[in-house]
């Protein structure tokens, strides 16, 4: 927890343009999830992105995507917004491979 929140408040005092933060939920107790999203949610605006690569929807029950992209062999297969990921939740990934 302490290296994660340490990530987030390095993000908020070096104040970037565009963050990238991967796996940010994994390790994590719903408590400290909690703590990191509210950092996280403290510094989004309309001048800023952050570019959030998860695997699971827990992380994004306190944070919401403007857009959701799913990749596979390093490639963007499917682009949608937040419901996106809630189908995700529901199906899984294997439904993608028809696409």
């Amino acid at each position: 927890m302490k290296k994660k929140r340490n990530e987030i408040l390095q993000m908020v005092v070096l104040d970037p343009e565009v963050a990238i933060l991967d796996e940010t939920d994994s390790g994590l107790d719903i408590d400290a999830l909690q703590t990191i999203s509210k950092g996280i949610n403290t510094f989004m605006n309309d001048g800023k992105a952050i570019v959030l690569i998860t695997h699971y929807q827990r992380l994004l029950d306190y944070i919401k995507p403007t857009f959701v992209h799913v990749m596979r062999d390093g490639k963007i297969i499917k682009t949608g917004d937040f419901s996106l990921a809630q189908e995700l939740e529901l199906k899984g990934y294997e439904w993608l491979k028809e696409d």
